[in-house]
């Protein structure tokens, strides 16, 4: 009776510390998979912001031809409207100097508007950086705490084989311990060691 007993509860300890181990792979498993859909998630940013680039670099390229016409129809167009009704010649002197400052205006906030582009770019490429290290270190997180879950299901299972074999050489079921018993070859008697008797002195 005792020896089943022993044999439960060393099928008890083994099938024990498998699941425990089981659990903790199994945990692993979820956290690694947790911070990979957090990590697709971020990186999911990454192309929203690229949309966003091609956007504003479109809108930057039809507001340039836009203003451009805008300016020749507007700006130069009234001056050459105005120098010519009141006679002036527009190949040289006041009216030519008007149209080169204006063109110089022109050409500067071009060149300022072409800078906060530029400007917009490098932000958005600051950011989609930014999404690309947070998805790295979701991913990284998400395998430092796998590797912890897994090493403390791999430490709880030696555990319980320690506890489960110190049990079993303990009872004997190992094949060594205080009920271990030997038989002699091809009898049916058990011989268990006993001390000699000591000669008596004459």
């Amino acid at each position: 009776m005792g020896a089943v007993c022993t044999g439960i509860q060393v099928f008890t300890g083994l099938t024990g510390a498998v699941k425990q181990k089981n659990a903790s792979d199994k945990a692993a498993e979820k956290a690694q998979a947790a911070a990979n859909f957090n990590a697709d998630l971020i990186e999911r940013d990454i192309g929203l912001l690229e949309r966003q680039r091609g956007i504003i670099n479109a809108q930057f390229a039809i507001d340039g031809v836009r203003n451009r016409r805008a300016f020749e129809r507007e700006i130069q167009g009234q001056a050459r409207s105005g120098f010519g009704y009141a006679g002036f010649d527009m190949s040289r002197g006041t009216p030519l100097a008007v149209l080169r400052i204006n063109a110089r205006e022109f050409d500067y906030q071009e060149a300022v508007n072409e800078f906060n582009n530029e400007m917009t770019n490098m932000q958005i490429s600051d950011e989609q950086e930014n999404a690309r290290l947070n998805a790295e270190l979701a991913r990284m997180e998400g395998s430092g705490a796998a590797a912890s879950l897994r090493a403390q299901g791999t430490a709880s299972l030696i555990s319980g084989l320690g506890q489960v074999a110190g049990l079993g050489y303990q009872r004997g079921i190992f094949g060594s311990g205080p009920q271990y018993s030997t038989r002699s070859s091809g009898s049916n008697f058990t011989t268990s060691l006993r001390p000699m008797p000591r000669p008596l002195l004459r």
